[in-house]
């Protein structure tokens, strides 16, 4: 029997009969996927303009990321405030996925929404809300500011993602833990939060991401010694078109593809063991 005619899921469907969904799931995933794949050898070409295919191969534009001082303290800045955003984030998403999912008040399920506006209502008109407060506030151009608000996008991520972990957690666990005389704090970090670690795991490298990826607040509220990576990304791309560009887009796929590819892994093997 070729693997065609075996069964593709417990419906007893083969594989022969799926054939027109893997076809159409090859052209999705090629969609989404080939204008990022095609960055890549972009970024070794050794022409001054970006082009595609390269006709020669050089590795000079990661050279020339790499020995800029203003393309490295961006980079630095965009690491240090997507960790600072991970950080605060993750806790603070927690611990509100948390309150909402053991709360029994009606007041509860409005304060949801209002957690998930930052990434209902469109980043542009957050972004310059965020810019009228920091400048009475004195935070521009400050990387407290630029956490600040990337951990306010950040937040209703790990809201989602904590609840929907929680959802599939018998909070009964908890209960009898508290009933043999732990504290709730205590029954939380002993018996809830090993069996939901690996969604604030992923809930943390997506905070992360939000910051090292975002732009459009960054714009707005970064600069100077405190720009961003895709901030200078952004501005390098309006005033021309540098292919270092496809270099430091490389250098940020493969850092965010190894953390995704990472807590993935971490997940597949808590659920092995």
């Amino acid at each position: 029997m070729s693997w065609l005619d075996r069964a593709a899921s417990e419906t007893q469907i083969a594989h022969r009969s799926r054939l027109w969904l893997y076809g159409l799931a090859v052209v999705v995933i090629s969609f989404l996927v080939l204008p990022t794949i095609i960055v890549i050898p972009m970024s070794f070409s050794g022409s001054q303009y970006l082009e595609f295919p390269p006709r020669e191969w050089s590795l000079r534009w990661y050279a020339n990321y790499v020995n800029s001082s203003a393309w490295m303290q961006a980079t630095v800045t965009s690491l240090k405030a997507g960790l600072l955003t991970g950080l605060a984030a993750t806790p603070l998403g927690t611990i509100a996925a948390y309150g909402l999912f053991v709360s029994r008040l009606r007041v509860g399920r409005l304060v949801i929404p209002v957690l998930l506006t930052p990434i209902i209502v469109p980043v542009i008109l957050v972004a310059i809300g965020v810019f009228y407060a920091y400048v009475h506030l004195k935070l521009v151009n400050t990387l407290l500011g630029l956490v600040l608000a990337h951990t306010m996008l950040a937040i209703p991520l790990v809201t989602v993602i904590v609840t929907s972990a929680l959802r599939s957690y018998d909070i009964n666990q908890e209960m009898v833990a508290r009933s043999l005389g732990a504290s709730r704090l205590r029954a939380f970090i002993l018996v809830t939060l090993p069996q939901i670690r690996f969604s604030i795991i992923s809930a943390a490298v997506l905070s992360f991401l939000t910051s090292f990826d975002e732009v459009v607040v960054a714009l707005f509220v970064s600069g100077g010694d405190n720009s961003t990576l895709t901030r200078n990304m952004f501005l390098a791309l309006r005033d021309q078109i540098d292919p270092t560009i496809a270099a430091i887009s490389t250098v940020m796929i493969v850092i965010s593809s190894l953390l995704i590819a990472l807590s993935q892994f971490k997940g597949r093997l808590r659920s092995h063991t």
